[in-house]
């Protein structure tokens, strides 16, 4: 029989998104528990030997990942002196999704103040937000975060997201003065994605 840490090792190199204990028992017949504990020695082995990776649990499930101190070596090989950030514009959309989902645009833009139609569309695009049904009352379509999210924010779930008043503040006062139906954006506005910040690739 193959053995189990190795054959871990190879199946993990390769994945695309955190794989679960679950698949990981399936694919190599293991029992889940057998499995799950060479998963923790593997993270823990890691840990001692101080390798340039780690091996943490996100999002539900297991991947690698290169270690914080090594954020500036990485970053300069893979990005070569470019920049692939989110916005400002985008990183505040991104937080009020995060923090009010399930959540229409409309909502979005009344807590931020402008128009994000266009913000919206790229945090789609790169994964981070989906639909996530329509709204009863007005049949807005509603967005929330994605698994994709919580992976790249190294969380395991929602509820480790920090607290909302440094992030968001005055959020609530917002929300309040939208729900009393007194309007806090210009929908003429222009679309901040590109008014604010232009250098998102």
């Amino acid at each position: 029989m193959t053995e189990l840490k190795p054959a871990l090792e190879a199946v993990l190199m390769v994945v695309d998104e955190p794989a679960t204990e679950e698949h990981l028992a399936k694919v190599l017949d293991r029992p889940r528990r057998e499995v799950a504990d060479a998963l923790r020695e593997l993270a823990d082995e890691y840990d001692v030997q101080r390798r340039g990776f780690e091996l943490r649990l996100v999002a539900g499930g297991w991947r690698y990942y290169t270690r914080p101190e090594y954020a500036e070596a990485v970053e300069g090989f893979v990005l070569d002196g470019q920049q692939a950030r989110l916005t400002q514009a985008a990183l505040e959309t991104l937080a009020v999704v995060a923090y009010r989902q399930p959540v229409s645009r409309s909502r979005v833009s009344a807590v931020r103040g402008v128009n994000c139609d266009g913000v919206m569309r790229t945090l789609l695009q790169r994964g981070l937000v989906e639909e996530a049904g329509t709204e009863p009352e007005t049949g807005a379509i509603l967005y929330r975060t994605t698994n994709h999210f919580l992976e790249r924010m190294g969380l395991r779930g929602l509820d480790e997201l920090p607290e909302l008043a440094p992030f968001l503040p005055e959020a609530d006062a917002i929300e309040a003065e939208t729900q009393e139906g007194v309007p806090s954006f210009d929908p003429d506005a222009p679309d901040s994605e590109h008014a604010d910040d232009k250098t998102e690739l």
